[in-house]
């Protein structure tokens, strides 16, 4: 190994610049046990790990979820997602929450044992035309528009297809799943929503169609709205412990590469945004934009060190980012920084950027760029 590599037991291999996501496996787990005592003992659980599993790094997060006894899906966005996962050794059903185009997917999405979704008529009918050409028989979950306004049938569109699906020996109907909007916000809306989606129910079975797993809940819907429940949940935010009374996973580290002593009124940074206010001791970070740290938090993020909250100053940088450490006594070139996490009693956790910069915790969480290496602690 090279000198001063950084080395952890679950790092595909050593990195030396100093900036590094620590994903905490224990933590996952533990989050998705919560889970599943939190849910009736017939509802099944589909861990959602689209986007690389919201930054948290896929493939690990669900070998974790494998090995946990708990999960009973995975939940990704695409075809190439879930073929990742199969090809690094995952056996669970997967559904692919996307809507798949060019149909031509439907192939590879057979090839490798994924159950797409089906949000239209027309995909429907491709869907079957292909595994007639295959020779093979797929699973598929339709998916039903109820307010998210985004992709999905109509209830009527979706009895019309699952009435297609159901003359059809290739395709098995698997599930049929709505999308909530607001669960998090609104819950009326939910609600609505969800009547719709019970109404669309009652309509397949008065019609003697075969619905399979029935299922509309994220975390938030699965925790506030206990009738939202189903056949199974798609958690995501609770269980990487981004939703409240859960333990967050995931922790951003840095280390001071630079510090220099600084006058009043000295500019730091592109566009001289800061101007010391006083004798300030200034550190520079390897980290920026260019790694998922904001430059939105320019002059209003924090970082830990030693324990103490240090203010971000001047504008955030494609690689580098400066921060106040004079109230961080005894600092010095090597010290770890804690951008997201805890340290010394004090934590900044990925809700808080997230307020910081006007967004969600989902957005924090996946902006965290490939060039970050993940360490995923066992």
């Amino acid at each position: 190994m090279k000198s001063g590599a950084l080395r952890f037991p679950m790092s595909p291999k050593p990195f030396l610049r100093p900036t590094w996501a620590e994903v905490s496996l224990p933590d996952l787990r533990s989050n998705l046990k919560r889970l599943r005592r939190r849910l009736p003992a017939r509802t099944r659980l589909l861990f959602v790990v689209k986007g690389d599993a919201y930054g948290h790094g896929a493939l690990a997060c669900s070998r974790c979820a494998q090995g946990s006894g708990v999960v009973d899906w995975l939940g990704v966005s695409s075809v190439e997602e879930g073929a990742a996962l199969r090809d690094g050794g995952i056996r669970l059903p997967i559904l692919v929450l996307g809507s798949l185009y060019p149909f031509e997917s439907f192939r590879a999405a057979a090839f490798y044992g994924l159950a797409p979704t089906v949000a239209s008529l027309e995909s429907a009918r491709r869907l079957a035309a292909m595994m007639r050409r295959l020779g093979r028989r797929a699973e598929c979950h339709l998916k039903v528009e109820t307010g998210m306004g985004r992709i999905g049938m109509t209830p009527r569109s979706a009895l019309e297809a699952l009435g297609f699906l159901s003359s059809r020996r290739e395709v098995r109907v698997g599930g049929v799943y709505t999308h909530f909007a607001c669960a998090e916000t609104s819950r009326a809306f939910t609600e609505m929503q969800l009547g719709r989606f019970t109404r669309f129910l009652s309509a397949a079975a008065s019609l003697g169609l075969r619905v399979g797993i029935r299922h509309a809940a994220n975390s938030a819907a699965a925790m506030e709205h206990p009738a939202s429940r189903l056949d199974m949940v798609r958690p995501g935010l609770a269980a990487y412990g981004l939703y409240g009374g859960f333990k967050p996973v995931l922790t951003l580290k840095t280390k001071i590469v630079f510090i220099k002593t600084v006058k009043t009124g000295t500019p730091i940074g592109y566009g001289a945004t800061f101007r010391a206010r006083r004798r300030s001791r200034i550190a520079t970070i390897p980290v920026g934009y260019a790694d998922g740290f904001s430059r939105g938090l320019s002059n209003k993020g924090s970082v830990l060190v030693r324990g103490a909250k240090c203010p971000v100053v001047g504008n955030v940088a494609m690689d580098m980012t400066m921060i106040d450490v004079t109230r961080a006594p005894g600092t010095h070139v090597g010290d770890e920084v804690v951008l997201i996490g805890a340290s010394g009693g004090q934590s900044i956790t990925a809700a808080e950027m997230a307020r910081a910069l006007g967004t969600i915790p989902y957005e924090v969480a996946c902006s965290i760029s490939g060039r970050v290496p993940r360490v995923h602690l066992p």
